[in-house]
């Protein structure tokens, strides 16, 4: 991708955004979507490894002990 600007719209995504669909029938539906607090965006080769929230919670977990055993150094 040449010339793109990596997280140019990354702010304004997590403030939530509109997607419209356009249906069969001619018809326009809007729907909103804000992503809730707390929500964490995995790029795509991080989720081939941990596919779902409980995989990278587990592995979370297993970090914990080594970051607070190297803020006791």
């Amino acid at each position: 991708m040449a010339g793109g600007v990596r997280g140019k719209y990354y702010k304004e995504y997590r403030e939530g955004h509109a997607v419209k669909i356009r249906n069969l029938d001619g018809r326009t539906t809007v729907q909103y979507f804000k992503i809730e607090e707390g929500a964490v965006m995995l790029e795509s080769d991080i989720r081939k490894h941990f596919p779902d929230s409980e995989a990278v919670n587990r592995a979370l977990r297993c970090l914990i002990p080594l970051v607070e055993a190297g803020r006791g150094r």
